[in-house]
């Protein structure tokens, strides 16, 4: 679907001096897969999926589709769930497609439809002050669907959600990719969500960020944390990463 080929991004000098986030990032990502990007803070995951979304433009190296997307097929979720807070849950979720000049009425059964998909039906009328945070995480994942995208960017949409809350909506995040088969790239610095999550878990380099190793899940779709399989995978990638610090270091 997409091949990321030799893409390197550096940042213009600041008080610290130039920053080179990315250097010679090479990945090839398939139609309908789950991939995580896994690695410390500041290795440059987000940027790559910025590069992803077209979001930022590489300084080098090029991004290479098999198809261009065309607006609306690339669905972005964010670290905050960035709602507008005067709007109701579904004219947050209609936003993309208002600014794509889709008529209210046309688009109402698709918000709603979307806002059901994630488990908030009876809440469309609802402010984000009147929402928890998982539930504010759930209009921003309806909103990024709601275009019925082909690539579904995240980017540590759970990071900041207590555990209860993120094991929930990782189970159901898993459902939604199974059940429009789109492909998802997810953006996380934890061992035990990229483990749960990805059919693919690549791990990255500290800055500048690069592809190190890339492992793949022997977990089926409908998996479990105490499920043996589960356990082996979280060592396995964690060893990966202790091995990949340790020569970082070196």
């Amino acid at each position: 679907m997409l091949s990321i080929e030799q893409v390197g991004r550096r940042f213009a000098p600041g008080k610290a001096g130039a920053t080179e986030a990315l250097r010679d990032v090479s990945l090839r990502i398939v139609r309908g897969d789950f991939v995580a990007l896994l690695g410390p803070s500041g290795c440059g995951k987000s940027t790559l999926l910025r590069l992803i979304a077209g979001l930022d433009q590489p300084d080098s190296g090029r991004l290479v589709w098999d198809q261009a997307p065309a607006p609306g097929e690339i669905g972005f979720v964010f670290q905050d769930s960035t709602l507008l807070p005067w709007a109701s849950a579904a004219e947050n979720v209609f936003l993309p497609l208002r600014l794509r000049g889709v008529a209210r009425a046309t688009a109402k059964n698709d918000v709603w439809a979307a806002l059901a998909r994630v488990g908030l039906a009876g809440f469309e009328q609802a402010l984000p002050r009147e929402l928890s945070g998982g539930m504010r995480m759930r209009v921003s994942i309806a909103r990024a669907l709601v275009t019925r995208p082909r690539v579904l960017l995240m980017d540590e949409p759970f990071a900041a959600l207590d555990e209860f809350t993120r094991h929930r909506l990782q189970a159901d995040l898993l459902a939604l990719w199974l059940e429009l088969g789109c492909t998802v790239v997810f953006v996380t610095h934890s061992i035990y969500e990229a483990a749960f999550l990805a059919r693919r878990v690549v791990m990255m380099t500290p800055r500048p960020g690069q592809i190190g190793q890339e492992i793949r899940s022997p977990l089926w779709a409908e998996r479990t944390r105490v499920d043996p399989a589960y356990t082996a995978l979280v060592a396995e990638i964690g060893a990966a990463m202790d091995a990949a610090m340790v020569a970082a270091d070196a």
